[in-house]
């Protein structure tokens, strides 16, 4: 069952490199600016998505550094489509709250896959991804190249940011094999004193929070600060790990809804509903944010221990 999953989820990666390929042919087939560049940019995506995982690491490594190299040189351009005002008014009047079906669907198809089929993993994901698009197609009655049009108007929108995550989950493992965590042991040994569950709860979820923010990515945050503060300061401690890493993962997203690190979450929303303030999404999350590192803290020091 488990090797199902996992060819599973490498027939996923290849689908999403193939859309990233058919991006990549439009930028390529349009007007736009730099439109070499940006083309070049997705269909480097695309090899990585669809033959990273027979590809040797050298080439990897290779076509990581030339996305990063036409980010920097600025030969990549996010995609620029109008929005046809009348069309939305009338697809929101007609189907109103269906909209909302195919991503509740999506959501319970992934949970209910993850809990009675466990090594399904990341594949029920996918899976609910499928089963929504299905649905999606049947109740909006959408054509398969209205499907890919949407989907490449997407992809483009985001843009390079849709890659922050695994870019920044890659750099937190780097971080943790270069002894970050054990620098970061050093550090806090001396402000935690030995045994104190409180202090270690606190100070794991406010270190998550702190380099989320630093990093603009939770997952990316969560190897670095677990090694040198959660395992030696919370679990050491008699805390169930299972417990503790999860609210410490949720701890990191408070940091996201505080930081323009975020990219993708608080800096995308800005431009795409032409924000006047480019701190106005962190502005309004932020008390909620405060909140729940308070609400964080109590739970894994009651939860946990």
């Amino acid at each position: 069952m488990e090797m199902f999953f996992t060819n599973l989820l490498e027939f996923f990666y290849i689908l999403i490199g193939l859309q990233f390929a058919f991006t990549g042919y439009k930028v390529l087939r349009s007007d736009q600016d730099k439109r070499i560049g940006t083309a070049l940019f997705w269909f480097d995506l695309a090899i990585l998505f669809a033959l990273g995982k027979w590809l040797p690491a050298i080439i990897s490594g290779i076509l990581v550094l030339l996305l990063a190299i036409i980010t920097l040189v600025k030969h990549f351009v996010t995609g620029n489509f109008e929005q046809d005002e009348t069309r939305a008014e009338v697809n929101a009047d007609r189907f109103g709250n269906l909209v909302f079906v195919p991503v509740i669907v999506m959501a319970v198809t992934a949970l209910v896959l993850a809990q009675f089929v466990p090594a399904s993993g990341a594949g029920a994901i996918g899976i609910g991804a499928i089963v929504a698009l299905v649905l999606a197609m049947a109740i909006f009655r959408a054509p398969f190249q209205q499907v890919l049009h949407e989907s490449n108007r997407n992809v483009q929108q985001v843009g390079s940011t849709a890659i922050l995550p695994q870019l920044l989950a890659a750099l937190g493992v780097i971080f943790v094999n270069a002894g970050v965590g054990e620098i970061v042991t050093s550090i806090f040994g001396n402000l935690v004193p030995e045994g104190n569950q409180f202090l270690g709860a606190t100070m794991y979820v406010i270190a998550m929070v702190v380099f989320t923010m630093i990093m603009g990515n939770a997952f990316a945050a969560f190897t670095v600060i677990t090694a040198g503060i959660g395992i030696p300061f919370v679990i050491m401690q008699g805390a169930n790990p299972a417990i503790a890493g999860a609210l410490a993962m949720t701890a990191g997203y408070c940091g996201t809804l505080l930081t323009p690190m975020a990219g993708n979450f608080n800096a995308l929303p800005v431009a795409l509903l032409e924000m006047k303030s480019e701190y106005g999404v962190i502005k309004r999350q932020a008390p909620i944010a405060i909140a729940l590192i308070v609400v964080h803290i109590v739970l894994m020091y009651t939860w946990a221990f």
